[in-house]
């Protein structure tokens, strides 16, 4: 293997390499991105049943009371 040729082949790894890192860091931010919108729907949602939780609404009253069989 001549040094013109181990140059060449190493060129092409990272010419690889570097494509593969590019790729990998848009599937990271597209993760980012998902997980943000899923955290925000999280919280959303949160907020949501804490504010269907206050006293005396329909749900704590369903919740609390006792089967017929008892």
């Amino acid at each position: 293997m001549t040094d013109d040729s181990r140059l060449i082949e190493l060129e092409i790894k990272v010419a690889y390499q570097d494509d593969l890192l590019q790729d990998l860091n848009q599937i990271v931010c597209q993760q980012q991105h998902k997980l943000s919108q899923l955290e925000a729907t999280c919280k959303m949602l949160y907020e949501r049943i804490k504010g269907l939780s206050t006293e005396g609404s329909p749900i704590n009253e369903a919740i609390d009371e006792t089967p017929p069989h008892y």
